[in-house]
């Protein structure tokens, strides 16, 4: 599903969703497709389903965007031998 059929079956929701077909440009990951798995009217209950979500599937990508957002484009988090920075 794209961002635009999201937004017009969720009105101001809090989705979370999984990226199906995304790219990586400049530090930036673009979300082209998704499947929405979840959505919620709070923002703290998104987040837990989210990390419940990230915490059974960790190399599943998994976000979380409110639906009035323009378009689905992140910040890419570097994640190093370390962890997060």
């Amino acid at each position: 599903m794209r961002w635009e059929e999201v937004q017009e079956r969720f009105p101001k929701e809090w989705v979370v969703l999984e990226a199906t077909k995304a790219h990586s440009k400049e530090g930036h990951r673009y979300i082209e497709e998704v499947v929405v798995i979840d959505t919620f009217s709070d923002s703290t209950e998104a987040m837990r389903r989210y990390g419940e979500l990230h915490r059974e599937h960790p190399h599943r990508e998994y976000c979380f965007f409110h639906t009035s957002r323009p378009e689905l484009v992140a910040r890419e988090r570097y994640v190093g031998v370390r962890g997060p920075r």
